[in-house]
């Protein structure tokens, strides 16, 4: 089986479309979507419009459930920003959506991990900054996912897989729409694609287990930057166009 994984679109729908052209010349089985799909400054509805029309195979992340759930003392700039521009079946599709799923026999996607859509998988954060998390730190993070050869998440951002002790392959494909942000959280830290090429993640079994190939997409990142621009954004401007934080 061939599998395009997507996430961290961000609402930015001319980075979508053209993952979405360079996904359907890969030729895949299935394409999932690991959520944070659209809290953003670009375009949040017509970008819910697209991916509602696709039905593809997606899980929700942290920002749909703090879109849908934060009130007004607690909800950040983007998610607010993007509830403002949903509709009510928006809303409702979002609602829809599992923290976790097994799109086929052997696959689980998520978030962020199975059961924390906030804690990044592949990476640590220390008060020197972010690192590639241990092997020992993503088996525990991940907690009970025998059965499953295959793991699926997003949430950093960052492209990268690791191979697990008994074989299971853990992808992050990197982020369709947004290549680099700050976080305070737990300590200051940056997460920076290092370009601000749209990217995915094609997974396949035809050498018998789980290997993956990572892509980067150009695409009209200029038009994406002047419209966050448009929402007073100027620092997503600046990460939208080169792939670090300002």
């Amino acid at each position: 089986m061939r599998i395009a994984v997507i996430s961290d679109v961000h609402g930015n729908l001319p980075a979508l479309e053209a993952v979405l052209a360079a996904v359907e010349a890969q030729r895949v089985d299935l394409t999932v979507n690991c959520g944070d799909l659209l809290s953003g400054y670009v375009q949040p509805a017509a970008t819910a419009d697209r991916l509602m029309g696709l039905g593809l195979a997606t899980v929700a992340g942290n920002h749909e459930r703090q879109l849908l759930t934060f009130g007004p003392e607690r909800i950040g700039m983007a998610d607010r920003v993007t509830r403002e521009t949903l509709s009510g079946e928006h809303l409702a599709w979002l609602r829809s959506l599992p923290a976790t799923l097994s799109p086929v026999a052997g696959v689980l996607a998520f978030h962020g991990t199975p059961t924390d859509d906030l804690q990044y998988l592949l990476h640590t954060v220390t008060a020197a900054g972010a690192r590639q998390a241990t092997v020992d730190e993503v088996v525990e993070r991940l907690g009970d996912v025998s059965g499953y050869p295959l793991l699926l998440c997003g949430h950093t951002h960052l492209p990268g897989s690791v191979r697990l002790p008994g074989g299971a392959l853990v992808v992050n494909p990197g982020s369709v729409g947004w290549p680099a942000y700050r976080d305070d959280v737990p300590f200051p830290h940056r997460m920076e694609a290092g370009s601000p090429h749209a990217r995915f993640a094609v997974v396949d079994d035809v050498s018998g287990r789980w290997e993956v190939t990572f892509h980067a997409v150009a695409y009209a990142w200029e038009q994406a930057a002047v419209a966050a621009e448009g929402f007073g954004r100027v620092d997503v401007a600046a990460a939208l166009r080169t792939g670090r934080v300002a």
